[in-house]
């Protein structure tokens, strides 16, 4: 795989995690550099280990994963997805308040956002890829890319109010769709 195709596939499942940021940028309003950084760091860290724990379990489990794994995506982001459209609905004086980043909130959605990368690391497997390498590329290309996601977001949120949570909660129930459906 070259240097080219390696990017190009960063980018690519990358593209999760950053509408993932976006509909939770869109709830922050104004995010601290923590929280955004935070965001970040979860989407890259996860996005760099899952190829190497797809490579890893490649050999195992390879079957069992593949299908399992569109319907963890689908059930972990809908949740999230509904929690969201339900706060949308909440009372006016909650949207005025910022939502609470935490390793605990953003783990599954980084775990959501990352599980089609396991699938990939079993190709790193097949085309002998230098992993090292590629995994570093897809964890910083994701984390660059959803941190400016975050602040994007948040920019569309301040002028959206409670819709933004709205369209950040059907957002996050979409991209499980599509990963569902595939």
């Amino acid at each position: 795989m070259t240097t080219l195709e390696l990017v190009v596939l960063a980018f690519a499942l990358a593209m999760d995690a950053v509408a993932v940021s976006l509909a939770e940028g869109l709830q922050l309003r104004r995010p601290r550099w923590r929280d955004a950084l935070l965001m970040a760091g979860m989407f890259g860290l996860f996005q760099a280990l899952m190829p190497v724990l797809g490579w890893v379990l490649a050999f195992w489990f390879a079957d069992a994963v593949e299908t399992a794994t569109p319907w963890i995506a689908f059930g972990l982001l809908s949740l999230i997805g509904a929690k969201m459209l339900w706060e949308s609905f909440g009372n006016e004086a909650d949207e005025h308040t910022t939502p609470t980043v935490t390793v605990r909130s953003v783990l599954p959605l980084a775990i959501a956002t990352s599980i089609d990368a396991a699938a990939v690391g079993v190709t790193f497997g097949v085309l002998e890829v230098d992993v090292a390498p590629a995994v570093l590329l897809i964890g910083v290309i994701t984390f660059v890319l959803a941190l400016a996601a975050v602040f994007i977001g948040s920019r569309v949120g301040e002028r959206l109010g409670r819709w933004a949570t709205l369209v950040g909660g059907l957002i996050l129930i979409g991209i499980g769709l599509r990963i569902l459906l595939g």
